[in-house]
């Protein structure tokens, strides 16, 4: 939803970034690898310690490189697989680096363990992954699996702006509480399993209609006399 909503706004912003990089020398792939290192600094630098405010403040600072590259990309005709599977792989650790930073704090954290949190922030990062690695099995066999209600620019955001407010919360006492997290992640996991459930169906009926194909094609075939 984000990606079909947010995408124009966010490309017309950054479009000045994107030529001001471009202009001084700088390549889409820097941009790429230093915007995944930012957001694994602000993630395992912060959230570890409970500084979640400061943590996602710097993350925000860095995760918009994943727009900025493609524009420089795009304004240079340079878009190429290396760069979508670079950008992809990226993708990954950073959204890994985010919900490891959660585990790490919530299986030992200043404030105390907490099994459930830490669990739940678990979860995301394992279905989230697999969500993305079966979309991309999908179509290294040919077929499509972009359906789900968990899409990765939804998951981020939502625990970004949750997780940034409940650290508002504990610095200021304005923001939301840590239930509020606690809901989030829960709600993030079963939308990720069922995301996951999506795209296993939906690239299960895809090879069934090849199955079926193969078999009309053959039953059609040519008779040797």
């Amino acid at each position: 939803m984000l990606n079909r909503f947010a995408r124009a706004l966010f490309t017309r912003l950054l479009t000045p970034v994107a030529r001001v990089l471009l202009g001084v020398g700088i390549s889409p792939d820097v941009v790429t690898l230093v915007g995944t290192l930012g957001v694994c600094f602000g993630a395992l630098a912060f959230y570890p310690r409970g500084e979640f405010l400061w943590g996602t403040l710097v993350i925000t600072a860095f995760v918009f490189s994943d727009t900025v590259d493609g524009i420089m990309a795009r304004s240079m005709n340079r878009s190429s697989a290396w760069g979508a599977f670079l950008d992809s792989t990226l993708d990954r650790v950073g959204d890994a680096a985010v919900f490891g930073g959660l585990v790490l704090y919530y299986a030992g954290g200043s404030r105390g363990r907490d099994t459930v949190m830490a669990a739940l922030a678990l979860a995301c990062l394992v279905l989230g992954s697999v969500v993305s690695y079966a979309r991309a099995r999908a179509e290294g066999l040919g077929m499509t699996a972009s359906v789900g209600i968990a899409e990765r620019a939804d998951r981020l955001v939502t625990v970004l702006l949750a997780t940034g407010l409940v650290g508002l919360y504990w610095k200021t006492g304005y923001g939301l509480p840590e239930v509020v997290l606690l809901v989030v992640l829960a709600v993030l996991a079963v939308a990720s399993l069922v995301t996951v459930v999506q795209r296993m169906l939906t690239v299960r009926t895809q090879a069934l209609a090849r199955l079926r194909e193969q078999a009309a094609g053959g039953a059609a075939g040519p008779v040797d006399a």
